[in-house]
């Protein structure tokens, strides 16, 4: 036969439960258990009215519990406020989330008022809204490497060690992290190297691996045991000597599309089952964001290529037209000019012609020169190219424009040319009379352009992917324009140019399967670089 529980029994039972808890009659606390006497500092005697515990609440708590306490005072039996969470300031100044949970007490005008722990629930508050607003900040990036920083940063901020493990082949290593100075610093003294560059073969690694096979994140609840899978025991007793003790772990998948990149690794003595699986989810927009910015370098490399494509169309256009158009001069110039010259041989030969006429005849065999120098160019810039291959030494190609353009000026102001060849440099394959056309083309934009006392810089050196020269100069530079445009049959920088030889030189260039490509000079003047392919 059941019946009412005893006061005093019921005393003892509220008295030894852990969970915080006071009843209240009125205003006015009657009943304080040991667990809320030890949070709040309370002595055993002690019991404070409800307004004046309010005093231990936060702000935003006492906006509502101040208005029950002048309900209560007037007598009357407010509607109770049932609030998700309350900040209880503790005897030592810590503030703690708790739940209040209220029920009936032994008598009618009672109340028993229980304080549960929510420092967990509202830890998973803060964290996925942290993680949200982390997330469109994400999509925003266009490198991986901002986002793998930026979600790093976002996870440690939230009191959380942090690390990606990067996947690459057959191999796991450390990217982005936010760990203990200290414990990177003994890391990299036992491994004998940044611990960025050491590479962890998956088969020593088993955990991980079964995190990226099954592609589900797997919660540690004791994460040194984690750590001594992962490192050698020196590393690992190093991390457990530097970390606090109850720390857990959570390693989850990364995937870019149906592709492991990698596993976000996060460890920290507040890190539990729900909240991890806010940053399982999180790690699952990692991957989202890492598929957005290869998504983005994909259009841009289409754009770039069609717009390649649409430039060589256009180049090809305008090289037909102008082929024409350069058949046609070629027919009608090239004769008159020839008996011009043919003429201007038999003049010379005259011995009554004076100083006056021997002087007009050799301006006129200068003017005609150089119109047929223009028309030679011009069926250079637009002829067909097929070059013939052999070994050529690109070093060698500038010496000797260099030779054919500064030779009879000795005596003339001209800049001064400063050559630095690598002794490494090996020949490459190509057509020698077109890369000799090219190369003295460049040449004499340079010298040209550059004032009388200036300096032409000039450099062969072996790169990657073959030979480079570079042509520096201090003219007036290409500051403010296109550089893609200088390589225009007709595009003039200069007022005594004739707007073919860069033309020439990006088409010999891209003949022989290399690149060019122009820019300005910091200090002045413009810079250009070819690379030829060996």
């Amino acid at each position: 036969m059941s019946g009412p529980v005893p006061a005093a029994s019921l005393d003892g039972l509220l008295a030894t439960l852990p969970v915080p808890l006071f009843v209240i009659r009125g205003t006015q606390l009657v009943f304080t258990n040991a667990a809320l006497r030890a949070l709040l500092g309370l002595r055993e005697d002690e019991l404070p009215s409800l307004l004046e515990l309010s005093a231990r609440f936060g702000p935003d708590e006492r906006a509502w519990v101040e208005p029950i306490c002048e309900a209560l005072a007037r007598g009357e039996l407010p509607t109770p406020v049932q609030p998700a969470w309350v900040r209880v300031r503790g005897t030592e100044g810590h503030q703690y989330m708790l739940s209040p949970v209220t029920g009936p007490g032994r008598v009618p005008e009672e109340q028993v008022v229980l304080l549960l722990d929510a420092e967990g629930g509202d830890a998973v508050r803060r964290l996925s809204t942290m993680l949200v607003s982390t997330a469109a900040e994400l999509l925003r990036c266009r490198d991986e490497r901002a986002v793998l920083e930026l979600a790093v940063d976002a996870v440690h901020q939230q009191g959380f060690y942090v690390s990606v493990m990067l996947l690459e082949g057959d191999s796991l290593r450390h990217g982005p992290m936010r760990q203990e100075p200290e414990s990177l610093a003994a890391a990299a003294r036992l491994y004998g190297q940044d611990v960025h560059e050491v590479r962890f073969h998956r088969s020593l690694m088993p955990h991980l691996a079964e995190v990226l096979t099954s592609r589900r994140a797997v919660f540690h609840p004791d994460a040194f045991s984690m750590a001594r899978h992962l490192h050698t025991p020196e590393v690992a007793d190093s991390i457990q000597r530097i970390y606090p003790p109850g720390s857990r772990a959570l390693d989850a998948p990364i995937f870019v599309g149906d592709e492991p990149f990698g596993v976000l690794a996060v460890q920290s003595t507040t890190l539990t089952p729900a909240n991890a699986g806010a940053l399982e989810l999180f790690a699952q927009l990692i991957g989202g964001a890492l598929e957005n910015v290869r998504h983005h370098r994909a259009a841009e490399a289409r754009l770039a290529e069609v717009s390649r494509l649409q430039n060589e169309l256009i180049a090809s256009e305008r090289l037909t037209v102008l082929g024409e158009a350069a058949g046609v001069v070629a027919h009608e110039v090239r004769n008159p000019l020839g008996a011009i010259l043919n003429t201007v041989a038999v003049l010379k030969r005259e011995p009554r012609l004076g100083p006056a006429g021997a002087a007009a005849v050799e301006m006129l065999e200068e003017e005609a020169i150089r119109l047929e120098d223009i028309v030679r160019d011009l069926l250079d810039a637009v002829r067909p190219l097929e070059p013939r291959p052999r070994p050529v030494s690109l070093g060698e190609l500038v010496h000797r424009a260099l030779g054919q353009l500064l030779h009879g000026r000795e005596e003339l102001p001209a800049p001064r040319v400063i050559f630095d060849e690598a002794p490494d440099v090996p020949d490459l394959s190509g057509d020698e009379t077109l890369l000799q056309l090219a190369v003295t083309h460049l040449m004499r934009n340079a010298i040209q352009a550059s004032p009388a006392r200036g300096t032409v810089r000039v450099a062969v050196r072996r790169v990657p992917d073959g030979v480079s020269l570079v042509v520096e100069d201090e003219g007036p530079g290409i500051a403010g324009l296109d550089p893609q445009r200088v390589f225009e049959p007709f595009f003039l920088t200069r007022a005594n140019g004739r707007g073919l030889g860069l033309a020439i030189v990006r088409r010999v260039v891209l003949a022989h399967g290399g690149r060019v490509r122009a820019g300005a000079r910091p200090e002045g003047g413009a810079r250009f670089e070819l690379v030829l392919p060996l």
